[in-house]
């Protein structure tokens, strides 16, 4: 099983596009597979002066400054744009990108993003509705001549969306989420699924049960959809470094290292060594996909640790 790396980037936290870029560019030149962006619109309620980026502008810039490097968000939030028009927008970059879009989207969560929006937050129920129909209306967008669908919450009567995605039948179909319904969806329309939030190697195999089982009742293969982990990453040349990159880390945050120590738990943490071992306690579940998150204003030295010490020895 070939294993790839991704790196997270949370524009939330305060990123200059130039920061994107030059992360990006290293992630490629580094053997990164893919640079994934979350989808929000400010941090908290004291963001007044945080940068945050859209993340489907950043990933249109970034298909232009990039030429090996996949890109998608993780995940796209189906609430934040009607999924006709969020069909249109990402069939634009896998064509601005000669075919590198992942299309990863979920149902969305950040209630303090939707109040300060105005955009109604409905249930969590009709939210994961809203995700499904969603889903039906892009692959129709994506693959008919003249695109129509009628549903409960969506509908689209004679819908073009030319240029169609480069890439064929369509990009990948990333779900987002770990909920039951969730991974009914993902059995029926994702290429991938990523389980959130943060799941130990424990509770990502029952999510994998959980899955194959949706996937057993609609008649699918669960080899076919592909498994992605999405976790913080804090990684030295030796543990020594990592153990100083720890307490630097919990400093800037105001917290207690073993406070942050005990959340890594379910992240990466150590040496290259250490961290591979972390690593394939997920590959051994069938994890081929890993989005890593590092450490705010460290990137570039963490993944240039990443390119040299972990990439080459993965299969």
């Amino acid at each position: 099983m070939s294993v790839r790396l991704g790196i997270q980037i949370e524009p939330q936290f305060g990123f200059t596009y130039e920061d994107i870029r030059m992360i990006a560019q290293e992630a490629e030149a580094g053997g990164f597979h893919s640079l994934w962006c979350s989808d929000h619109f400010f941090l908290h309620d004291k963001s007044e002066e945080i940068n945050c980026l859209e993340c489907w502008t950043t990933l249109s810039a970034l298909a232009r400054d990039t030429k090996t490097l996949h890109l998608g968000p993780l995940v796209s939030c189906n609430s934040y744009r009607y999924p006709a028009l969020l069909a249109k927008i990402s069939s634009s970059i896998d064509h601005l990108s000669n075919g590198r879009l992942e299309f990863g989207i979920g149902a969305g969560w950040k209630e303090i993003e939707y109040d300060a929006y105005g955009i109604p937050f409905p249930s969590a129920g009709e939210r994961v509705s809203r995700l499904d129909e969603a889903i039906h209306v892009v692959k129709a967008m994506w693959t008919e001549d003249k695109a129509s669908y009628s549903g409960e919450y969506y509908q689209i009567k004679d819908a073009f969306c030319a240029p169609k995605p480069t890439q064929k039948p369509h990009p990948p179909v990333w779900v987002g989420g770990g909920k039951p319904r969730v991974m009914d969806i993902a059995a029926r329309h994702a290429d991938g699924m990523n389980f959130i939030p943060f799941p130990s190697p424990e509770q990502y195999k029952e999510k994998i049960n959980e899955l194959n089982a949706a996937c057993q009742k609609h008649g699918r293969d669960p080899d076919s959809i592909k498994k992605s982990h999405f976790t913080q990453m804090f990684i030295g040349e030796t543990e020594a470094q990592a153990e100083d990159l720890l307490k630097e880390i919990a400093e800037l945050r105001g917290r207690e290292v073993e406070e942050l120590r005990e959340a890594l738990k379910v992240g990466f943490l150590g040496s290259p060594e250490q961290c591979l071992e972390q690593i394939k306690a997920y590959t051994d579940l069938g994890v081929s996909q890993f989005m890593l998150m590092f450490p705010y204003e460290k990137e570039l030295e963490s993944l240039k640790i990443v390119s040299k010490y972990i990439i080459p020895y993965l299969g």
